[in-house]
């Protein structure tokens, strides 16, 4: 159903799509990273994350950039992490952008930056963390055995990743507070969109299995 839509859509918008649309989120990334570790610091300069990051009372105020500029905030000011971080995003986009097509993968992510926005209006911040774990979650779904070296040098499949993701994810949403039971719900509103049918599917399967197996062994 979904992907009539999508089709659809991209019929009449397709044109518009943003090729490597993954590239251009790392390189702003780099640049924030950039300027608040090496350039501010040598010039004397405000950092740069303060002016861009998602303030519901800042974009009320005026400061409307804030709505779309969270996207690029780098997490955390380690270079080795910076790097880390930037790679996997790479690898993430650049697959699911192939996979999809380019405008699938432009709509994916646009569901997930709009969640967020309607969030951060509610809660009155919001973060791209859990906009970006979905990506991950998304790779993890279409390419569960794919082996990646976990900080370049343990290698481990992705499928692993995204179930202690999973489980960390569930027990925050059990002890946190309903903003942050918010936050978590609408961060994976796009992963449900796009995977909700499918996995109904399996489960529907696995359910019609177990029923099978479980009336041979009556026999």
């Amino acid at each position: 159903m979904l992907d009539k839509w999508l089709n659809k859509l991209e019929r009449k918008f397709g044109r518009y799509s943003i090729p490597n649309l993954m590239y251009i989120i790392i390189f702003g990334m780099a640049i924030v990273f950039v300027m608040d570790n090496i350039v501010c610091p040598a010039t004397g300069r405000v950092p740069l994350s303060p002016m861009i990051y998602f303030d519901k009372a800042e974009i009320l105020s005026g400061q409307i950039w804030r709505i779309i500029t969270f996207i690029f905030l780098p997490e955390g000011n380690s270079a080795f992490f910076l790097i880390f971080e930037l790679y996997f995003l790479w690898l993430m986009g650049s697959a699911l952008e192939s996979q999809w097509g380019t405008f699938k993968f432009n709509m994916y992510y646009l569901t997930g930056i709009v969640a967020t926005i309607i969030t951060g209006i509610l809660v009155g911040g919001a973060t791209n963390v859990y906009l970006n774990l979905t990506l991950f979650l998304a790779f993890a779904i279409l390419n569960p055995d794919f082996q990646i070296m976990l900080f370049f040098i343990l290698p481990i499949k992705v499928k692993y990743i995204a179930i202690l993701d999973a489980v960390i994810l569930t027990y925050s949403f059990v002890v946190s507070s309903w903003q942050y039971k918010l936050i978590l719900l609408v961060a994976v509103v796009n992963l449900v969109l796009f995977f909700g049918e499918n996995l109904f599917m399996r489960i529907k399967q696995m359910y019609r299995r177990y029923k099978i197996k479980k009336t041979n062994n009556r026999k």
